[in-house]
């Protein structure tokens, strides 16, 4: 992996990490959705270098791409749009009901 690529991996980490410890409900959001992005493309960059399609018909090609990863990267994505519709469902129902999506108030009132 490039030093390039991973400056930007490093960086997308940092700042889903922070988005996620922040007491905005959909910055919390957020950083799930970025940091899960984060985790797809590196699958993606370590899965290999590009090559000729895995398919029948290519025998005995030797730069053959490996479909695993791209196949793992397809289904979280699927999973995190899920994932996502549901948080930001929960933080819908969480404005309703308080009239704010500070997290530090759901905790209650400390004694």
């Amino acid at each position: 992996m490039s030093p390039v690529l991973s400056a930007i991996l490093g960086l997308m980490f940092a700042g889903g990490t922070y988005l996620i410890l922040s007491r905005d409900a959909v910055q919390v959001v957020i950083g799930s959705l970025v940091l899960s992005q984060c985790a797809n493309l590196y699958i993606m960059i370590a899965g290999g270098k590009d090559g000729e399609a895995p398919i029948v018909g290519h025998h005995g090609a030797a730069n053959v791409t490996d479909p695993v990863p791209q196949a793992l990267v397809l289904t979280a994505i699927v999973i995190g749009f899920a994932t996502t519709a549901f948080l930001l469902t929960l933080v819908y129902r969480f404005y309703e009901e308080n009239e704010e999506v500070d997290l530090e108030k759901l905790g209650g009132e400390k004694s």
